[in-house]
């Protein structure tokens, strides 16, 4: 059994923070249940390029508003609480924060924990 808390997290490897988003890995790779699940807040007034070119993303907002952009499409999606996108066709897309909003995040195949998004909005495949 695996039991962790979120505050026990904050200030670890397991805890990234950048210019536009932070993100808390609950869940990794080393873990061995087949994802990863991360308690992700996407910083109020941002825009972030995303592109898992490797990676499958389902994302629930549990607070907050904006919006995803799927950039081949031009579609616009706007999100709140009680939103789910699952990104299942690697969709490069731009998730825009209008308030600060906190997501629940599951990747398969699972991350490491470390991971920042590279120049094309990719996590690298490990």
């Amino acid at each position: 059994m695996i039991v962790r808390n979120l505050q026990a997290l904050a200030g670890t490897e397991w805890d990234v923070d950048t210019e536009t988003w932070s993100s808390t890995r609950l869940l990794v790779k080393k873990d061995n249940v087949g994802f990863s699940l991360h308690d992700t807040t996407i910083k109020a007034g941002t825009e972030t390029l995303i592109w898992y070119q490797h990676h499958v993303e389902a994302v629930y907002c549990i607070e907050g508003e904006g919006e995803v952009e799927v950039l081949e499409s031009g579609e616009i999606y706007p999100i709140q609480a009680g939103t789910l996108y699952v990104l299942n066709q690697h969709e490069k897309h731009l998730l825009r924060g209008k308030t600060e909003m906190r997501m629940i995040c599951v990747f398969n195949p699972p991350t490491t924990g470390t991971e920042v998004h590279d120049a094309d909005g990719t996590y690298p495949l490990v």
